[in-house]
């Protein structure tokens, strides 16, 4: 079994889940039920599946609710940070809650879901990491291991693994999972306040410390709720 990296991760859970209104008018998107349970909990069970055994969450929508959800998880020990006063967008979550994540971390989005390859999705990053070239490890999907996804991709990566940028008005092979393996090197100098990762990533690409793998195994985009009876009839045939 492969050593994993890290034995943390940061669960991004302060989005305000827009697209998947009207189901989010009254709970934060993190705990939608698909295929029975929560998104969160299916994101936190493969995390405990892997062994990982540290999670830091952070709340903004409804954060009551996915705190008192979160108060009874066992395993992975919950740390919640919290962003009731100001949404932090994905950057602005990481660098608040830097002091509670080791080096390097995992993090993932809240609404992730999909079906592992040969290895589980941790395994893979950890096996490929190296801090001394990278500044972050994406876990990416070919278009052909994406359901539910209808967008131009986001990424094209190198027999090295190095990314870059899709280029507008084409497509780029590879989808970003919402998963990934970051050192804290990532985080330095980061702006103040609300911004994307994206701020990060390019600086990290500018540097060519950003890179890649393909992940081997199925990922379902459930953006909205049109998404969630097909993730669910997918889940259940394992394909």
């Amino acid at each position: 079994m492969t050593k994993l990296a890290s034995d943390s991760a940061m669960v991004m859970a302060a989005g305000l889940g827009k697209r998947m209104r009207p189901l989010t008018a009254s709970q934060p998107k993190p705990m939608v039920r698909v295929a029975g349970k929560p998104l969160i909990d299916h994101a936190l069970d493969r995390l405990a599946e892997a062994g990982v055994v540290r999670a830091v969450v952070n709340v903004h929508y409804f954060p009551e609710l996915l705190e008192t959800h979160l108060a009874a998880r066992k395993l992975p020990a919950v740390t919640i940070s919290d962003e009731r006063e100001q949404l932090l967008e994905t950057g602005g979550g990481l660098v608040k809650a830097q002091h509670l994540l080791p080096d390097p971390f995992f993090c993932l989005n809240s609404d992730n879901l999909w079906l592992d390859g040969p290895k589980n999705a941790f395994a893979d990053l950890s096996a490929r990491w190296d801090p001394a070239i990278m500044d972050a490890l994406l876990l990416l999907v070919p278009h052909k291991g994406a359901r539910n996804f209808t967008a131009k991709g986001d990424f094209h990566m190198d027999s090295r693994g190095l990314l870059r940028r899709r280029t507008s008005g084409y497509v780029a092979p590879y989808i970003f999972t919402g998963i990934q393996l970051a050192s804290k090197r990532l985080l330095r100098d980061a702006p103040a306040g609300p911004f994307s990762t994206n701020v990060l990533w390019d600086r990290a690409i500018e540097e060519g410390r950003l890179y890649g793998i393909a992940f081997t195994g199925r990922w379902f985009e459930v953006g909205t709720p049109g998404s969630i009876r097909p993730t669910e009839e997918a889940l259940i045939d394992g394909v």
